[in-house]
């Protein structure tokens, strides 16, 4: 029994999932943590080994929600002995990084589950874009999970300018890397201890399966070459992967994503914009518009130069797009209510005739 829970911690269970695994347990099942999933099949890590998944009809019905496994996730299982398993309920979670599903689907995405700390990884070079890591580290802290910023492909581009980029990264530490010399690479393990989960989220092409292998010591994760054209690597990762490591802790790969649009990121735009949030906090008047109003911290702050305007753009951009998505979002259930009620209706109509 000892060892069966030194197993389960090793891949990052604890009391909190052990308390919400009880009412199962009382039905026979098991606890599994989602390793891989894709086309509605799952593979689970287990004390017992790992299992082949499907779910169970009920988790069927919540086709496309954040009701349904996602890596990373601890579920509730029925593990069979010849490596097949039933899905039967998906335990809450401690952390989750969301974003708005692609194209005009007003619907939340869940990325990875369960996360201690998120690599947001960018190459140095062509990928280095201060912009799109605010929008990272903005997901990042709504998360629950704590952001780490990874620069890697420092062989290619030594001594590059990092001032932009550490005014980006407010509050958050930073490592530059590379996968070729091994520079950077060892200070990524003090993120990766017994039990932690690090997911490495980034584009395409920015080495974060090498540095998978780089962190583990081995190829536990398949790579391209890098295309001596334009320095990046060729996209090889296809699904989002847990992967325990060696020596401890667990790695969670994912695709480059060409799209990342937030959802419900108004406290984790706080905190990625902390400094804006204060000047904010310090204007004169608590329904300052920031234009002309006199006593306002932040044309102060733009004005002396103490915030960059490029900075100041980037916050309002990405809370107008949060607004944005609150007023969709208030729409689709405002329609689907509508929905809801007319299919009453029609059923209380069929009922009476």
């Amino acid at each position: 029994m000892h060892e069966h829970q030194n197993a389960l911690a090793e891949l990052g269970w604890g009391d909190d999932f052990q308390a919400a695994l009880a009412p199962h347990a009382a039905d026979g099942h098991q606890p599994a943590r989602v390793g891989t999933q894709s086309h509605g099949l799952y593979r689970l890590l287990s004390p017992a080994g790992e299992h082949r998944a499907e779910l169970a009809g009920r988790l069927h019905h919540a086709s496309g929600t954040v009701d349904q496994p996602a890596v990373g996730d601890w579920v509730a299982a029925d593990l069979r002995d010849d490596g097949t398993a039933t899905i039967h309920a998906v335990l809450p979670r401690r952390t989750k990084f969301s974003r708005k599903e692609a194209a005009a689907v007003t619907r939340e995405q869940v990325v990875a589950a369960n996360v201690d700390t998120v690599f947001i990884v960018q190459a140095l070079g062509h990928d280095l874009n201060p912009r799109r890591l605010e929008r990272y580290l903005t997901m990042a802290w709504e998360s629950g999970a704590r952001p780490v910023v990874v620069l890697t492909k420092a062989d290619l581009h030594p001594g590059q300018d990092l001032g932009e980029v550490e005014a980006a990264t407010f509050g958050v530490d930073l490592h530059v890397t590379s996968a070729v010399t091994g520079d950077g690479v060892p200070e990524l393990t003090q993120y990766l201890g017994r039990g932690q989960t690090v997911a490495l989220l980034g584009s395409s092409g920015v080495g974060k399966s090498t540095l998978v292998n780089s962190i583990a010591g081995q190829e536990l994760l398949a790579t391209a070459a890098v295309r001596e054209s334009d320095e990046r690597g060729r996209h090889t990762t296809t699904h989002r992967e847990l992967v325990p490591l060696p020596a401890g802790g667990l790695l969670l790969d994912t695709p480059g994503m060409r799209e990342l649009q937030l959802w419900d990121s108004t406290n984790g735009l706080e905190q990625a914009f902390g400094e804006v949030a204060d000047l904010i906090a310090a204007c004169r008047f608590s329904d300052c518009e920031h234009r002309t109003e006199p006593g306002c911290a932040i044309r102060a702050a733009l004005d002396d130069g103490t915030l960059p305007h490029e900075r100041w753009d980037a916050y309002t951009r990405l809370q107008r797009e949060l607004r944005a998505l609150e007023i969709r979002s208030d729409a689709r259930l405002t329609s689907e209510a509508r929905k809801e009620r007319r299919r009453f209706a029609r059923a209380q109509r069929k009922a009476a005739w």
